[in-house]
């Protein structure tokens, strides 16, 4: 009996162990492939930009990570990256911390002013907030980073292009305001242009980014800045291409990358 129990026990541990080594591979080849997506996105934003008669090195690639572990993030790391986005605070929070501190981290999504503190505070390498959308987020965000001596951070405005109510963002008639509030206003911020996000239709997308760079156009002229200051942030995994070929110097790109998202189930 002792023999069959230890036998048991000899045979559950072996089938553990050959359960780990198969989760340890199957990790290593989820991680391979996000660095070969990578390579091949570098390549398409190189071709899309030849297209435009623009040059590559001028085009910034945002990896948005959101729901994927800190080891695939790693992994793209480790491939040469060094852009990444996250969408939620209490994500880029933990995450942060457990990687190299030469990220130049972005905030991506919807951003509550009690979140302000707390993103400044947990991520010192945090580079830039994409989604300003209003004077109460960047007053905010201009009092925390002053309460914590960090230097100026960067911010772009996000705009609703689509008009779309389930999306954030100022609408392109307001632009000009809030760049200005931004710019005269918030002297711990640095206005550094303008993002927004397409529809999913894709036919649609090209009128969204067209409205961007009309007020680009607006808000540069009211500021007193050459267009080439101030940045576009707009394309995604499905319209990055058509995004730079129609001036997008920032694109932010999650899935074509990482692959799917992985969210809990509730």
């Amino acid at each position: 009996m002792n023999n069959l129990e230890d036998q048991a026990k000899i045979d559950n541990a072996t089938a553990q162990q050959v359960a780990q080594s198969d989760m340890a591979a199957a990790s290593a080849a989820m991680d391979g492939v996000a660095a070969a997506a990578l390579r091949s996105v570098l390549q398409r934003v190189q071709q899309a930009a030849e297209r435009a008669g623009r040059g590559s090195q001028h085009i910034r690639v945002v990896a948005v990570s959101k729901t994927k572990p800190v080891s695939v993030i790693r992994q793209v790391y480790d491939a040469g990256h060094r852009c990444f986005g996250e969408n939620y605070v209490q994500e880029i929070v933990e995450k942060a911390p457990q990687l190299p501190e030469d990220i130049e981290w972005h905030f991506i999504g919807n951003l509550q002013s009690n979140k302000a503190k707390p993103l400044l505070a947990g991520v010192p390498n945090l580079a830039m907030v994409e989604s300003v959308d209003d004077e109460k987020i960047a007053n905010h965000l201009n009092r925390a980073v002053g309460n914590l001596g960090r230097k100026r951070l960067k911010v772009l405005i996000q705009v609703n292009t689509s008009g779309e109510e389930s999306k954030s963002g100022v609408e392109p008639s307001a632009c000009v305001e809030l760049a200005k509030h931004v710019n005269q206003n918030c002297p711990n911020l640095e206005f550094c242009g303008l993002m927004t996000i397409g529809m999913l239709d894709y036919s649609s997308t090209p009128e969204n980014f067209k409205t961007l760079t009309n007020c680009r156009s607006e808000v540069c002229k009211a500021l007193g800045i050459p267009e080439e200051q101030c940045e576009l942030s707009m394309g995604m995994s499905n319209d990055f291409e058509q995004a730079i070929e129609m001036g997008s110097t920032n694109v932010r790109i999650g899935s074509t990358i990482f692959g799917p998202r992985e969210y809990q189930k509730k």
